[in-house]
């Protein structure tokens, strides 16, 4: 049940909210666990049971883990840690990566003559997420930054919550645990701030993401020896926007659903290809993954405080991590791998200050778009042949034109394509809108952004009514 079906935004949504709204207060995080547990149900089908498993070792963990005057020395608790986050990355590593795993394994066997057999298991739907949500909690009650949840009903509300169960914002525990206790005295007034927001992921992904789907597939299908310059630039530039108003719109509408429903979900996104430095753009880019793995993974690895070659293997060990949570495939590894060395090489040479000058700021921040563009090669690609063959069409300029099927695509969404590449490279990193838009205070502010949201969202129902939606590409992940 996409945010963007007919059956999520005329009655599971509608339902949810008005449940929220006319129901006794203390029976909000029950709501929200019930429906999300439905929500996802729908979505995944028999894998729910694998989720409230995973729900129960971890609920019942918590309070062992909090720390206790018995436990002097925490070795008690240590080992209860080992052994939930062990479990919690067990299960994202079978469901996830045995396939690829044994794909590799069989096709080393081939060469000896031997064979394998190949694993074939369908990856749960969110789990890559809800897996993350675990360990955030456990390893914050570890730590003494949060106390345990006593209450199941609170702890199914956190991790099981619909808009951010199958595609973040990863929340960590830490970031949401005072507000699941909390009632709700201003419900109205979070329904009206919330709503916005929403409408403006929903815009972001039905008018432009799934406007520029179709020049993306055509783009990335042209056989390699079929491939031009003018179509492998055409895809790269074309993906880049399809991936950000997507991913983008997608947190707008869980932070906008999230907000309706009394709760304040961490921001995601603050115009990533605004960057000027790799660096920067990793702050500014799939922010709460980013969060993430800089509190559970590289800070207990020693973060920078011990000298430059550990930094530099720290960051390495981050990002392959990174790109091989996205996906169990090599084209994900070296995405994740090139990102890894590119931050290194700002770091060794000091390649990761702002430039003091405005003309250097510009040329930066074309240099670190361009290399964006060529790592999104690497993460659409369906394999690493198909990569290295698209970019190497992009080193070498060609006179071919884009092909017939491309360029029947292209003149279709030439427009999205210009309006969003606008949106994205040329406003400033702050554009002189947001605070008008944002603005609840000012008549013709709220005048402006009622009559925008209510035109796009128009044009969306149409879009949605008519079929003409996709799924959100961070579902596959």
């Amino acid at each position: 049940m996409s945010f963007v079906s007919p059956l999520f935004l005329w009655y599971f949504m509608p339902a949810v909210l008005i449940a929220v709204l006319v129901c006794p207060r203390s029976w909000r995080n029950g709501i929200i666990a019930v429906g999300s547990l439905l929500f996802y149900t729908i979505g995944a089908g028999g894998f729910v049971f694998l989720l409230l498993g995973c729900m129960v070792v971890n609920f019942l963990a918590g309070p062992l883990l909090a720390p206790s005057p018995w436990d002097v020395h925490g070795l008690r608790r240590r080992r209860i840690l080992i052994a939930v986050v062990s479990l919690d990355v067990a299960v994202l590593l079978v469901w996830k990566y045995a396939g690829f795993a044994t794909q590799q394994i069989a096709a080393v066997a081939h060469w000896f003559g031997g064979s394998v057999p190949v694993a074939s298991l369908v990856v749960p739907i969110g789990i890559s997420f809800y897996t993350f949500h675990h360990i955030s909690y456990v390893v914050d009650i570890y730590r003494g930054e949060r106390q345990a949840l006593r209450n199941p009903v609170a702890f199914a509300a956190y991790i099981a919550m619909f808009p951010q169960l199958v595609a973040g914002p990863i929340v960590r525990y830490r970031e949401i645990a005072d507000q699941l206790p909390q009632l709700r005295s201003h419900r109205l007034d979070d329904i009206a701030a919330g709503f916005p927001r929403f409408a403006l992921g929903l815009c972001k992904k039905t008018i432009i993401a799934d406007s520029l789907g179709p020049l993306v597939d055509a783009c990335f299908k042209v056989p390699s020896d079929q491939m031009t310059f003018a179509t492998a630039w055409v895809g790269a530039i074309a993906y880049t926007l399809q991936l950000f108003f997507d991913f983008s719109g997608y947190s707008d509408m869980a932070i906008g659903l999230g907000r309706m429903l009394g709760f304040r979900l961490p921001e995601n996104f603050a115009r990533p290809y605004s960057a000027v430095t790799i660096t920067e753009f990793w702050r500014r880019w799939h922010m709460s993954l980013s969060r993430w793995f800089r509190d559970y993974v590289y800070i207990p690895l020693g973060g920078n405080r011990h000298g430059a070659a550990r930094t530099y293997r720290n960051l390495c060990i981050v990002f392959v991590l990174t790109g091989f949570w996205h996906g169990a495939q090599w084209t994900f590894l070296v995405w994740g791998c090139y990102h890894g060395a590119l931050l290194v090489i700002e770091r060794r040479f000091a390649l990761d200050m702002d430039p003091a000058t405005p003309w250097k700021r510009y040329l930066r921040r074309a240099l670190t778009m361009l290399l964006v563009v060529i790592g999104w090669v690497f993460f659409r690609s369906p394999d690493l042949g198909h990569a290295l063959s698209m970019l190497g069409h992009m080193l070498i300029p060609d006179f071919d034109g884009l092909g017939a099927g491309v360029e029947q695509a292209f003149t279709n969404q030439r427009l999205v394509l210009l309006l969003a590449a606008m949106a994205v490279f040329v406003l400033p990193a702050h554009p002189v809108t947001g605070p008008l838009l944002e603005s609840s205070r000012s008549r013709p502010a709220t005048a402006l952004r009622i009559g925008v949201m209510t035109v796009g969202l128009l044009y969306a129902a149409i879009l949605i009514a008519t079929g003409t939606f996709s799924p959100f590409l961070y579902y596959q992940f």
